[in-house]
């Protein structure tokens, strides 16, 4: 193969290893002036570290005193570890295979059975990889990363271990028949990124390679070839991006039997690039950079439009999911083929290939329905599949091998179901147990009106018996980022730390999400990001109006982008709320691009290095709207030091700028986890607990009762 370079010729050193490790200490002394708090952005520094358990032991102190939450982490610790569980299935081969943890197996045994067996019933699990035992051999706490397979067939794969949870993870060579590590096999160290197979003995890998090898958000900016036994340092380099770009990385697909390697280029978060290997070049497939690749089939590249196109005389409409001819498409040839065009109402969600059709998920006015796709004679023509309504369907795994793919179905009082389906249609696998008693518990749908006259869906989950005399103990939750829908789920942990005890919780499908398509992703991003927390804001409003609550018993719950959302609901309308959980959060603006994978986020949220983009992230930057002399309610910042992508730096320096202005907080740090902040079943029901009593001392008027057994 020859190397395909496609960046300028340029390497700057110093911000790359700025952006990608850990602030040094020179660094952070130059900008103590600026950022007297800056310091707590030494991950793992002994000082940090030291505040941070400072912190964590008051917040301790705090749920120990409090009447129920020892009870509800022993109940979240049942309900995690239940036995009776559905072991969710990954198609590979004639196999499903299946991560189970519970008391006994804490990391996790990795394990499979025929998937005939499992349609059966059967419980007859083969045991392909104990996570427990191994970390204990290698004195690790490995978190399973997913498996990469060698096709066809279910022999080799490449397996990825996160030490911790982090996003970084090292990458073994294995064999599934003899459970074993391959000897000779292919094995990388610790690093984003991944391997992809070329043949038995060779892979195209994407990592970090030392100096220069990443880009500014910490992604892989080069793929090499490696040939079995050989050396990573003699791999050759086969394809190069500019540093400011979010990353390169290497897809390898199975079809027909042929495997077809591509590699994906992001230049910016909502921008791509796709190549194509033929003969012994990578070539560019054309297509419009917004579009968003969503998979292959029967060589047809499937793409969904994330803004109008244009192409030989007819308009595709945005948030329409099309499809092209490889081959044809780097002949110069470009016919384009139309799956789903959606209304005003619906949008693309996501789709699943199988060897004779695809499964398309569509949403209309936040619940899902699938279409089933298959190409004749050239065309697409699609059939409705008849599925459970009024909830959210997931599409859990499937192969292009064969036509069998599972689906998962849940509303927020509806355990989750699992389906099997294929040419035939459906079929119940198994349904979860009812994990808390919703026999009384109602689901309604409203509109909020936002400030610029929006209509804003939300889900209201409540007694039936509800009194409305605005003191209903009421949490709140949104996401409102990177296009990314929220649906009406099953939900044990709010069930069990909220509904069950008397609360009402509310989903708000604010601007910023997916859930009417690219329009409403991009009305809530750059410099329209203030209307995701307007949107919010008109949710909270009207659910005061309806008198189902008012601000004394309101709480918002974040994470991530929705841990950013929260820390500004929080700082502009700290009157509306009485508890805000703000989760994993990014909350300094001014600094998310210099800190692990932020620099990526910039087509999310703007350059806060441009004074055009920061004169409008300055605004909603809780960190530099945080005032002293404002009245705020006792919040709860939940992060990890493990997480290596939102740096846990925003959450601490938030806190720490918080207790210099004298106001209260609740602030713990789990030292392991990743970004979700747990590892285990143990540390998942402590986190949730904690947040559920929390909340449960903020808002309900009388002590948190216990959880009937």
């Amino acid at each position: 193969m020859k190397i395909l370079k496609v960046y300028p010729m340029k390497f700057k050193a110093l911000p790359l290893l700025l952006t990608t490790l850990f602030i040094s200490t020179q660094f952070i002394t130059s900008q103590q002036e600026e950022d007297p708090h800056i310091w707590l952005e030494d991950v793992e520094g002994e000082q940090p570290l030291d505040w941070v358990r400072a912190e964590n032991a008051q917040t301790v102190e705090k749920l120990e005193a409090y009447p129920g939450f020892e009870h509800l982490r022993e109940k979240y610790v049942l309900a995690f570890n239940d036995k009776d569980r559905i072991a969710f299935p990954t198609i590979v081969g004639d196999y499903v295979y299946n991560l189970w943890q519970d008391d006994v197996n804490e990391r996790g045994l990795w394990r499979r059975m025929p998937q005939s067996s499992y349609l059966n019933k059967s419980e007859e699990w083969e045991i392909v990889l104990d996570l427990d035992k191994l970390s204990e051999e290698e004195d690790k706490k490995w978190v399973f990363a997913g498996a990469t397979w060698l096709a066809p067939g279910n022999k080799y794969c490449l397996l990825s271990l996160s030490d911790g949870g982090t996003d970084e993870n090292v990458i073994r060579e294995f064999d599934a028949e003899t459970k074993q590590f391959s000897k000779n096999g292919f094995e990388f160290k610790s690093s984003k990124g991944g391997a992809s197979w070329v043949d038995h003995n060779k892979v195209m890998v994407y990592r970090n390679f030392g100096d220069g090898s990443l880009t500014a958000s910490g992604y892989p900016r080069m793929v090499k070839l490696m040939q079995r036994g050989d050396e990573l340092e003699n791999a050759k380099t086969i394809f190069e991006t500019d540093p400011e770009h979010v990353g390169v990385f290497g897809l390898s697909y199975y079809d027909a039997g042929k495997t077809h390697l591509f590699l994906y280029r992001m230049v910016t978060f909502w921008e791509s690039e796709l190549y194509y290997l033929v003969g012994d070049q990578f070539k560019q497939v054309d297509y419009p950079k917004d579009a968003q690749l969503q998979g292959f089939h029967k060589g047809q590249v499937v793409m969904s439009l994330q803004s109008d196109w244009e192409h030989d005389s007819t308009n595709y409409e945005l948030g329409s999911l099309v499809s092209f001819d490889l081959n044809k498409n780097l002949e110069g040839q470009y016919d384009v083929n139309m799956l789903y065009i959606p209304d005003e109402k619906s949008s693309y969600v996501a789709m699943s290939g199988s060897k004779d059709f695809i499964t398309v998920n569509i949403m209309e006015d936040v619940q899902n329905k699938l279409l089933r796709y298959r190409l004749e004679d050239g065309a697409w023509k699609g059939t409705l599949l008849e599925t459970p309504t009024f909830g959210s369907i997931n599409l859990m795994s499937s192969s292009n091998q064969t036509n069998d793919h599972f689906l998962l179905y849940s509303n927020f009082i509806t355990p989750r179901t699992l389906y099997h389906a294929d040419e035939n249609g459906i079929n119940l696998v198994k349904k979860l147990k009812d994990f808390f008693d919703a026999s009384e518990l109602v689901i309604d749908q409203h509109f909020a009106t936002s400030s610029d006259g929006t209509s804003v869906p939300y889900f209201v989950v409540r007694h039936k018996d509800i009194v409305l005399n605005g003191k209903n103990p009421t949490l709140v939750y949104a996401y409102g980022g990177f296009g990314v829908s929220v649906q009406p789920n099953y939900s044990y942990t709010t069930g069990l730390g909220w509904l069950e005890r008397g609360g009402v919780y509310v989903l708000a499908n604010i601007r910023g999400g997916g859930e009417y398509g690219p329009a409403w992703h991009q009305a809530g991003r750059l410099e329209n990001k203030q209307n995701c927390y307007n949107d919010f804001y008109a949710v909270t409003e009207d659910l005061i109006n309806r008198k189902i609550s008012s601000p004394e018993h309101i709480g918002a719950f974040g994470w991530s982008n929705g841990g950013l959302m929260a820390g500004v609901l929080y700082t502009q309308r700290p009157d509306l709320f009485n508890a805000v959980v703000i989760g994993a959060p990014l909350l300094d603006m001014k600094r998310y691009n210099k800190l692990l994978a932020g620099a990526s986020w910039v087509g999310e949220y703007g350059d806060p290095d441009k004074e055009e983009d920061w004169a409008f992230i300055k605004k909603y930057s809780p960190y530099h709207n945080l005032k002293k002399s404002n009245v705020y309610p006792e919040v709860y910042f939940v992060t990890s030091t493990k997480d290596d992508r939102v740096h846990p730096g925003h959450a601490r320096k938030m806190a720490a700028k918080m207790k210099t202005m004298g106001h209260p907080y609740w602030y713990y740090e789990t030292i392991e986890g990743g970004h979700s902040a747990a590892s285990t079943n143990k540390q998942q029901a402590f986190v949730m607990a904690s947040i559920y009593s929390y909340l449960s001392s903020k808002l309900m008027t009388e002590p948190m009762p216990e959880i009937k057994d």
